[in-house]
């Protein structure tokens, strides 16, 4: 199934291009004339991108935006006719992801929506990997919580913190002040004896065998790592 595109402008000869032109290319197209109109089919639909209009009737683009922003990430380029870099700034810090200046080429728009739905599937990819599973053990980044054969471990803030960053980078040996600096922070009055002590502890936790680890690995005179 194609993508489906929200295209939000009240000229419709320009809605009416664009439609004709994306459903060549086996988009899905709804269009909306003014601002309550888009904002009420974004709440009711789910779209992969929407190209917005700053002058609408009713609500402007920037207002649509924001309170889309409060409900969706989707993915929103702004259409201005205006030329003024503020404009353009403001659109963004409303949560834009992208601008395109009237009058457009309509092949500037593709090209547009192509790189930001690349942008957008990346970001999926992350989200997706946010959950590693690991012979018996199972972390759940999102939600902090640590399975092991199906049974939910409790670990402390900074042990959870400590397994995630040694999982989500597996194989990478961290050095104890590498560890202490990215967990505890620079500030932090401590030694690298608490690294040591949240190791222990976090082996006691996950390892079957804390003196034989199969996840949490030392690299003698090195630091640590979370074998894959």
């Amino acid at each position: 199934m194609g993508k489906k595109v929200l295209v939000v402008d009240d000229e419709k000869l320009i809605v009416k291009g664009i439609r004709f032109s994306l459903e060549q290319d086996g988009m899905e197209v709804d269009a909306a004339y003014d601002g309550e109109e888009a904002l009420q089919m974004a709440r009711d639909k789910s779209y992969d991108i929407i190209l917005l209009d700053v002058m609408l009737p009713k609500l402007d683009g920037f207002e649509v935006c924001q309170q889309i922003r409060e409900f969706s990430d989707v993915p929103i380029v702004m259409l201005t006719a205006k030329g003024e870099d503020m404009d353009k700034i403001l659109g963004l810090e409303y949560g834009a992801d992208d601008y395109i200046t009237k009058p457009f080429n309509i092949l500037e728009v593709k090209a547009r929506i192509k790189t930001i739905m690349r942008r957008a599937h990346k970001k999926e990819e992350v989200v997706k990997i946010r959950v590693v599973e690991s012979g018996d053990l199972k972390l759940d980044c999102d939600s902090r919580r640590v399975y092991i054969c199906g049974r939910e471990i409790n670990l402390t803030a900074k042990e959870f913190d400590v397994l995630e960053l040694l999982a989500m980078n597996p194989n990478k040996v961290y050095s104890r002040d590498n560890l202490l600096h990215l967990i505890w922070g620079s500030a932090y009055p401590g030694d690298v004896r608490t690294v040591d002590v949240h190791i222990r502890r976090l082996r006691e936790k996950v390892e079957a065998t804390p003196s034989e680890p199969k996840y949490v690995h030392t690299k003698w005179g090195v630091g640590y790592y979370y074998k894959d």
